[in-house]
Order: structure tokens, then sequence, then C-alpha cells
């Protein structure tokens, strides 16, 4: 299905530039409004709004405001919380749906919005062609009588914190852990560190003095320089680190080495199976072979799937997996949330890390991840290239790689760029081949 505004994971792009403007997202306010109305019969219509620390967030929650209550919706305004978040309270409102204001990982100059149904999922295709179709009409406000209100949630926090501590087993202590946890400046700053500090743990936080314009610089789960030094510094047990909207969440080990998604997910996996039963888990086809490969030697099925959470949430449905996620830490726990969570995931792996009594470092040691180099390349929005060219390029590099060998060259969903993976045996050879593609993209520009 061809969509005019949707994308991959919501609407997101610069600020002031269409359609990331206010008269749009007032627009796209009424039109999900009266959507949600049409699907919503014989419940309460009510739409919940959060949104992360952006400075443009204030801007865009009163436009979406103001055209969710010319539908007829009434409107529960969360303030600055992460985007799992609002799936949960979605759930727990018994809301027809709730809206997520935010650019995930991407810098402050950009936003967007992201939409979950009133089950706590992504929306599915045919309702937003539904809110698509009515965004290119005018706009009709409803009569006075038939206006929804908006409502502030005070406690909507408190409620996510006691919701996440809820899925750490109840006989666990943290006190004897030192944590460090970084919020990037963004939708964790005031639920992460609460959440550790009541489940015992002497917590450091850091990056959680969102000014509107530093969410995701030098801080988070993209920029990890940080946590690792702190956590070095502190001597603590390991570092955490969530991205700007909360769904994404990294490790450093107790040296100050990453410990990324594909890691975190065979740690819960493995976990789970080892104290119940993981009848399989879904990665994509970024996740390192060495993962797989582990997976098998536990007897726990693998199944990859196309990158982005609905391709793994789908995936996950379709094979009956409880766990799915990426190596940039997008972790679904099916059981515990509808959609990534960061906190929730962390959480898991600090509960596989006490009951293992080991350091993180040595559980991972125990994965033999093939090498594998990823790369970005900036590209304008309007950047085309031969696919011809690009698919014989692919396929020399993979013959240098020899038998292990694997190489994707994909454009990324949320930003302007695209992605290069490889994997091959030699991480040398492995990194001259993606440095060969990533020059060949360059001399399209």
């Amino acid at each position: 299905m061809v969509k005019k505004y949707f994308g991959t994971d919501g609407i997101r792009g610069t600020v002031g530039v269409f359609p990331i403007t206010a008269d749009f997202m007032l627009k796209i306010g009424w039109a999900a409004g009266t959507v949600f109305k049409q699907h919503s019969k014989g419940k309460k219509k009510r739409v919940l709004i959060g949104k992360d620390t952006r400075v443009s967030g204030y801007m865009f929650e009163s436009s979406l405001e103001a055209g969710l209550i010319a539908a007829g919706i009434d409107v529960f305004m969360l303030g600055p919380m992460p985007t799992p978040a609002i799936a949960y309270l979605t759930r727990a409102f018994r809301a027809s749906a709730g809206i997520v204001i935010s650019a995930s990982h991407n810098s402050f100059e950009d936003n967007g919005i992201k939409f979950f149904s009133s089950e706590g999922y992504k929306l599915p295709d045919t309702v937003e062609a539904e809110i698509e179709k009515l965004i290119d009409t005018p706009v009709v406000t409803n009569n006075a009588s038939e206006l929804g209100k908006a409502v502030r949630i005070n406690d909507a926090t408190g409620r996510y914190v006691e919701f996440c501590k809820a899925s750490f087993p109840h006989g666990l202590n943290l006190s004897p852990y030192r944590v460090v946890v970084d919020c990037a400046n963004g939708a964790t700053y005031n639920a992460a560190p609460k959440v550790f500090k009541e489940l015992g743990a002497s917590v450091t936080s850091i990056a959680i003095e969102p000014n509107g314009f530093n969410i995701n610089e030098s801080c988070g789960s993209t920029c990890m320089e940080n946590v690792c030094e702190k956590v070095k510094e502190e001597k603590a047990d390991f570092g955490i680190a969530f991205d700007g909207d909360g769904d994404r969440v990294l490790f450093c080990d107790e040296n100050g080495s990453v410990v990324d998604g594909d890691d975190l997910l065979y740690l819960i996996a493995k976990d789970y199976h080892l104290h119940a039963r993981c009848d399989g888990v879904v990665g994509t086809v970024m996740t390192n072979a060495g993962i797989e490969f582990a997976f098998q030697d536990l007897g726990i099925p693998f199944y990859r799937s196309k990158v982005g959470d609905r391709h793994v949430i789908e995936m996950m449905k379709l094979k009956g997996c409880k766990f799915g996620g990426e190596s940039s830490g997008h972790i679904v726990c099916s059981d515990l949330n509808t959609t990534g969570d960061g906190i929730i995931s962390a959480l898991q792996v600090v509960s596989a890390i006490v009951k293992s009594g080991k350091k993180l470092s040595s559980l991972v040691s125990e994965i033999k991840k093939i090498p594998q180099v990823m790369k970005n390349v900036k590209v304008p929005k309007s950047f085309v290239f031969d696919p011809k060219v690009m698919q014989a390029a692919v396929e020399n590099s993979e013959k240098a790689l020899g038998t292990m060998g694997r190489i994707l060259v994909r454009p990324s969903g949320t930003e302007p760029v695209i992605r290069i993976m490889a994997e091959g045996r030699d991480k040398n050879i492995v990194r001259g081949e993606v440095d060969k593609l990533s020059e060949l993209l360059k001399s399209y520009q």
C-alpha cells in the first residue's frame, strides 16, 4: 500500500518543513479523530497525547489537541512520557487511540507523530489509509455541543513507573548493584531513574536535564561514550542508555564495553528459556549471524523479519514468539508490553544478570559474534542510484567476504541515510568492502 504521509514509523521530518508544521498537525488531529470516532462505536471517544522533550512538542501538542477536539474527541494530555508508556496507558485508560509526538533518536530539529491503536499496537495500514484520505479534505468542526474536552493527567509517570516495576521479579533486589542510567535528555528522564532507585539500585543518572534542544545530543543510546566513561568512573556494575523517546535501550558492561540489542535480546530470551520455555525469537535481516547460531545451540527457533518494530511484531505474532528485537536496542517482550519498551527490556536484562550471579561481561562473552560492520551514508531526500550497478557491486563484495559473508544495503525509514551492513570472517576485509560500497553511493550525489 503506497502512503502519502505515513512512513515506516508514523510521520517524521524537519520541524517547519511540510508536513511537520502546526497547521498540518491540526489537520491530522482532526482526520485521525474523525476516523477513531468512526471505529469507536459504543465506546468512550478519548485519545491520549504524550510527547518527548523537544521544544516543538508544545506547538504540536496544542495543534493535535485542537484538531481532535474539533472532531468531537476527548483528549487526555500526558506531557513528556516514553513512547511505550503511551501504548500502555492507552490500554489502561480504555482509550480509542494514543498519539506520541516524537522523532525518537533524531536531533531536536526533527519531530513527528506515532499512533497506537486501542490495543496498544501501531495502527494497521488500512486505518492509516483512512486518515490520509481525510487529511486531503477540508476540516469540519463539530457543533459546540459535540466538541471534545481536554484533561491533563498528572499522575501518568507514577502509573508507568509502577507498570515497569511490576515486570521485575518480586523476589529480586537491586541493592547490591551500582547502575549508571543515561536518559538522553529525553522522555525517560523522570521515569527511568525512579524505576531503578525504587527497586533498590544505587543509581547515577546522566542526561536528565532536558531543555528542549539537547535531546539525543552526544548522549543516550546513539552516543554511548558518556555512559561507558561514567560506568568506569563510578566503578558501576553496568550502564543503561535509552534513546530520546524511550523505546530503545543499550547497555555497557562493567568495563565500559557496549552491549548492543542483539546481545540483549539473546540474554533476555536465554534467561526465559532457562526458567520456562522460549518457543522462538524474532530478529531482523540486520541481526548478527552469531546470534542466530547461539539460539540454535540453545534449541530456540530464530526468525528474521524486515527492519522495523512493526515488521518484528508482525513476525512475532505469525510465529507465536514472545521476544523480538533489533540490534539498535528496540526490543519487544510481548507478554509485558505491546511495543518496544526500553525500561521494561532493561529490567529483563537486569533480572538475568541478578539471577545468574555473573558480571554482564561474563554473560556476553558466551556469545560468539561474526565480525560485522555497519555504516550510514547521508544522502539527499531525492537520492536515487542505479540498482543494477549496486547489485553487481554487492555481489562482488560478497564474493570477497567468502562463504560466511553477506551484505545489506537499504534506505533508512527514519533518516535521510543509506545503511550498509556487512558480515564476514575477516573484519578488515568486511570494513574494506563497506568502504567501497559507501564510496559508490557517494559517487551518485
